[in-house]
């Protein structure tokens, strides 16, 4: 019988190449969404829930949402449900990016502890965010309470939901996801974009870390924690090299054939950010330099651990 993988938020940029990914291995493969289900062609499943109305437990067997049932006996429940928090963090968007992140784990913590058969595995995203704006570079035994800034608190109260929602029978795994670099979605389009336009310049001071991960290496970290039985905890989940927004323009850069652009001060970034581009400048001007020593210390090869490699296979 074919594994069942349940992803929420799986119809996101990562999400769905997930669900491809581990559908092509033949697993079966369940999307929890908040939109219409739609009838895919893929083998996929969607399922409609709606966790800040069923993040409560509930006693009564027959009262249980439908995609209860679909945790039940699953192997794997990946977690990757949250509003996007590229928008301008107003207070409103900030309560709606918590609000969107912990309603999300208490549902999936309800319908696990109400399982017959749990999952074997829970994999429950978090970002290198929780370190804050900082130009240390932050393994993951580095203080997740540096951080001070809206992001870190997030990934504080995130991680710290999941621990208390995650059943003791189920192997829970977190991983803090950096900037996801791919094709069709993430960081790098918008980007390139930009860059071909010569408008790759660097951002403020450029010192700000970028702690970056290619797709594909993100499909075989989360393919390596729902599989392997000794991965377990907290794993940074970016490339082996981070670096600071000058060098990441830089090379974008060259492998773009752009060898120079106008650099961006600070004071237009905040002016220009929410304006112009709807986002907060937080996300540009500020970053970490996190690195992935779990990985590493358990062997995982990464396909482009250096950033040149990673960005001239997305250009060809």
């Amino acid at each position: 019988m074919a594994q069942r993988i349940v992803i929420a938020g799986g119809t996101g940029f990562i999400g769905a190449a997930l669900a491809r990914r581990f559908r092509e291995r033949g697993a079966e493969v369940v999307v929890l969404t908040r939109s219409t289900p739609r009838r895919r062609g893929d083998g996929v499943r969607e399922v409609p829930w709606e966790p800040a109305a069923e993040c409560n437990p509930i006693d009564d067997t027959a009262a249980r949402p439908t995609w209860w049932g679909e945790i039940e006996g699953a192997h794997a429940l990946i977690n990757l449900a949250g509003s996007s928090i590229d928008c301008v963090h107003t207070a409103e968007n900030r309560q709606r990016i918590l609000a969107s992140r912990l309603d999300a784990v208490r549902a999936l913590g309800a319908a696990a502890r109400a399982c017959a058969t749990p999952p074997t595995v829970w994999a429950q995203a978090s970002a290198v965010g929780i370190y804050g704006d900082t130009e240390r570079r932050c393994a993951e035994d580095a203080s997740a309470d540096a951080g001070t800034d809206f992001l870190a608190d997030v990934c504080r109260q995130w991680e710290a939901a999941f621990a208390a929602e995650c059943p003791p029978a189920v192997r829970g795994v977190v991983l803090r996801i950096g900037v996801v670099l791919g094709r069709k979605g993430g960081a790098y389009p918008p980007l390139a974009r930009a860059t071909k336009a010569f408008l790759g310049g660097r951002a403020g001071s450029g010192r700000q870390g970028i702690s970056w991960v290619l797709l594909d290496d993100l499909e075989e970290i989360f393919l390596r924690a729902v599989n392997d039985d000794a991965m377990r905890g907290t794993y940074n989940a970016c490339a082996p090299e981070p670096v600071g927004n000058a060098e990441f323009m830089r090379t974008l850069r060259e492998v773009l054939g752009r060898p120079w652009a106008p650099p961006a001060p600070a004071f237009a970034i905040r002016l220009v950010a929410p304006l112009v581009l709807k986002t907060d400048p937080s996300l540009i001007l500020e970053g970490q330099y996190a690195v992935p020593a779990r990985l590493l210390a358990e062997g995982f090869r990464f396909k482009a651990p250096r950033l040149v490699s990673a960005l001239t296979a997305l250009a060809d």
